[in-house]
């Protein structure tokens, strides 16, 4: 069958999560005279990373609520566990103020997502909320280019579980057989849609990952992409398929 809609990863595929991730925590950080505390920036990033990953896990497995793995991921970070839900949740969000600040598009979306515009549907399935996304997606203007917007948090369900992907499949009314997954992380966005039954595209900006998993397209950039889906055959030719 051929590819008829586009799903779209957010955070690192559309939109430099990482880049505003830093930027907001070292000013949170700063604000609170804690710029020093966890060493260099990339050291704090990693450890809130690290919070975040662990706490997020909670949430996907049901443990938490959505605000809760927020407040949990503040405590952690801060090896503060005692503190009350209101002074985490101020603490996230003059940490958000300092994050959406920062926020930004790659410069290889809008000319990709221009070049696909007319042969391809598009939507976003992502592990967040749509209260969260929603309005990043209007602030960066992007919002007008996705027909749905599918998120973990309304779902009850979260990528890698293939109910996600056939959950933001089944909003764009296509079987999983005729829409394509482009996303930055191997297991999370490509495996877990390859898996699902959907044409799964690793962005990998970076490079030196590893080989990643087996039966998806990986690429460079956005730049790539209109030629993947346009020589995809689901068997790997002219794909660049690994």
């Amino acid at each position: 069958m051929p590819i008829r809609a586009v799903l779209w990863d957010i955070d690192d595929t559309l939109f430099d999560y990482t880049g505003a991730d830093t930027a907001g925590l070292a000013r949170r950080l700063a604000e609170d005279g804690l710029d020093r505390r966890y060493g260099t920036p990339a050291q704090a990033l990693a450890r809130w990373r690290e919070a975040t990953a662990r706490h997020w896990d909670r949430f996907a497995a049901g443990e938490v609520s959505f605000q809760g793995q927020r407040r949990d991921r503040v405590r952690d970070f801060l090896d503060e566990p005692a503190m009350d839900d209101d002074t985490a949740d101020a603490w996230f969000e003059r940490y958000v103020e300092h994050y959406q600040a920062a926020w930004t598009v790659f410069p290889d979306v809008l000319p990709a997502l221009d070049a696909l515009a007319r042969r391809y549907r598009h939507g976003v399935l992502s592990n967040s909320s749509s209260a969260n996304q929603d309005p990043k997606l209007r602030r960066l203007g992007l919002r007008e280019r996705f027909e749905v917007l599918v998120c973990a948090a309304e779902l009850g369900v979260s990528k890698p579980e293939a109910a996600a992907f056939l959950a933001a499949c089944e909003a764009l009314r296509l079987p999983p057989a005729e829409v394509a997954y482009v996303g930055d992380q191997p297991e999370i966005d490509a495996r877990g849609a390859r898996d699902a039954g959907l044409t799964a595209v690793w962005l990998d900006r970076d490079g030196g990952r590893g080989p990643g998993p087996g039966g998806v397209h990986r690429i460079a950039g956005l730049s790539q992409l209109p030629g993947v889906l346009a020589g995809d055959t689901r068997f790997g030719a002219r794909s660049g398929i690994r």
